[in-house]
């Protein structure tokens, strides 16, 4: 069966795909999902080096706008948000799927890590959320979904995961507290939670090929899942078939989660 354009649930619906690095990145396949359902979209990329990777996929995806986005400048964030608002008036849904921690306090100790490393991995990974929700709010004036990307570690000690499960907690809090503030106004605030996938930033985890083995032995699927497989959930996630739903953390995981 062909489906027109007005049938498709996306269709009409506006939003900002933020954190696509390349085509391995789960954003990317977030992105392409939405598109497939209707939607229309605005892609930034963090620098001029991720540009040439991005653009591409950008162009490829029928972006409407192309902009740097980096959140550790000031007003950055704000100036890209209200130029959407510019290009679209309303926006309908948003993707955050940026994280950053330096390396030394990643890898090591929790209690070893420095404050200006802690605070540039909250500001990066979590309160530039909070930040994108202000700046949304009035251009969401009927409704709409704001979702972030979280990871088990937020909710249980990850091996080599250290300060960015202290970070994701923060996050999924942030999920709730959100959720209950904006519900009001219609507007939906969701944490997916994928199992490892083998992206650009998963890289920087260390013994990285052990989890991914370590979780397609235990998930009652047994195997790990896909990015196309994230893609289409947070993609429901904007669609109005998750209307009733808000605040939760949705695990994407082949059930992995479950079992201890």
């Amino acid at each position: 069966m062909n489906l027109t354009n007005q049938a498709l649930p996306l269709a009409g619906k506006k939003g900002i795909v933020t954190g696509i690095a390349n085509d391995k990145s789960i954003a990317y396949a977030v992105a392409k999902a939405i598109v497939e359902l209707g939607g229309e979209i605005a892609v930034t990329y963090q620098n001029d080096k991720t540009a040439k990777y991005t653009q591409p996929l950008a162009e490829a995806l029928g972006a409407k706008r192309f902009l740097k986005l980096d959140v550790s400048e000031p007003g950055c964030l704000e100036n890209v948000i209200a130029e959407c608002g510019a290009a679209f008036g309303e926006i309908d849904f948003a993707i955050h799927s940026m994280a950053f921690c330096n390396a030394d306090d990643l890898h090591g100790r929790v209690i070893d890590a420095t404050e200006a490393g802690f605070d540039a991995a909250m500001n990066v990974s979590c309160h530039s959320f909070l930040r994108m929700a202000k700046a949304l709010e009035p251009l969401m004036a009927h409704g709409g979904s704001l979702i972030t990307m979280s990871y088990l570690g937020a909710e249980r000690v990850v091996r080599n995961y250290g300060v960015m499960g202290i970070i994701k907690a923060a996050l999924e809090s942030a999920v709730r507290y959100m959720a209950y503030d904006l519900g009001p106004k219609g507007i939906r605030v969701f944490a997916v939670s994928p199992g490892p996938i083998m992206t650009r930033a998963a890289s920087g985890i260390a013994n990285f090929n052990n989890l991914l083995e370590s979780d397609a032995q235990k998930a009652p699927l047994g195997r790990t899942v896909t990015i196309e497989e994230v893609g289409a959930l947070t993609a429901f996630l904007c669609t109005p078939g998750s209307s009733g739903m808000t605040g939760q953390t949705i695990y994407v995981d082949a059930g992995a989660h479950i079992v201890a």
